[in-house]
């Protein structure tokens, strides 16, 4: 099957008037601690994920990272290149995928790290949830998820759409990537009212949010009060952190200055967080109308 030959579910599953792409029950990632990474377009997604996932490795975790965006550069710091996607390999079999090989779409980046990138369906056409269901089947079918300590998908955009909220039947818990400003404050607002509506059937619960590229954090942590949520981590606007993207490497390959050392550090204590766990957050999100009066000017 194709994504073009994909019919979304229309049975309700997660709440009336639900249309959606529902994963195979079968295709549940047992063993590992998952994470799903959420957040505003452009917020720092990706080189949140990747350098947790180099966080973890550090920490000596068999860690496999899953990008979930048709940009398909999600791992290109741990590998130090863009990867093909998973859907792109399929087509050139014809979707046979008994014809692939897991080093046809795997990768091993920094740290030991395995990574892939499920992409997205053509332009227009199918659904990111087939996407992303066909790439755990995939890892699944070759044996890749029984030795690994930490599943991390990292999620295209805000969107919570029923395709790209795949990730969360998966995942233990979201994290979500935010700035210190009003858009991507409202964007993770929405992102947290798509896990609450999820967690009804999922075991998927909040973990927190990074406040990432901030030089303050006081918007972020006055939404987290009104509502119930906590701050996990916060990354400054280092220009190291801009450097290490454009040398195609995490902090942990980056040479030790000062900046580049606190980072490490934040991202190492946040893994170790993670790893931990907590207790699950369940903070009500906010209706348009009171987030623009919480954070709009006057």
């Amino acid at each position: 099957m194709s994504p073009r030959d994909e019919v979304p579910n229309l049975k309700g599953l997660d709440g009336e008037g639900s249309v959606q792409v529902h994963q195979d029950p079968e295709m549940k990632i047992e063993g590992a601690k998952v994470f799903s990474v959420y957040g505003k377009g452009g917020i720092g997604k990706s080189t949140t994920s990747s350098n947790l996932s180099a966080a973890f490795a550090s920490m000596g975790k068999r860690v496999l990272q899953i990008g979930c965006d048709p940009k398909h550069d999600s791992t290109f710091t741990l590998t130090g290149q863009l990867q093909p996607t998973v859907i792109d390999i399929l087509k050139e079999v014809d979707f046979h995928s008994e014809e692939l090989r897991p080093e046809d779409f795997v990768t091993e980046g920094w740290g030991g790290v395995q990574c892939v990138e499920a992409g997205g369906p053509p332009a227009g056409t199918g659904c990111g949830g087939y996407v992303v269901g066909q790439t755990v089947k995939l890892l699944k079918q070759h044996h890749m998820l029984e030795e690994t300590d930490v599943v991390i998908f990292d999620v295209l955009g805000d969107v919570v759409c029923g395709g790209f909220a795949a990730p969360l039947q998966h995942a233990d818990r979201a994290v979500i990537v935010t700035a210190n400003d009003f858009d991507s404050i409202y964007a993770m607002n929405r992102i947290i009212a798509a896990v609450q509506a999820k967690s009804a059937n999922y075991k998927v619960r909040l973990a927190g949010c990074v406040a990432n590229r901030s030089r303050d954090t006081d918007e972020v942590d006055r939404y987290c009060e009104k509502v119930g949520f906590n701050r996990i981590a916060h990354m400054p606007d280092f220009d190291a952190i801009r450097r290490s993207r454009l040398k195609k490497k995490t902090l942990f390959e980056m040479p030790d200055e000062e900046d580049i050392l606190t980072a490490r550090a934040e991202y190492v204590r946040l893994a170790e967080s993670l790893w931990r766990g907590s207790d699950p957050l369940m903070p009500e999100s906010l209706p348009d109308r009171e987030i623009f009066e919480l954070l709009g000017f006057d």
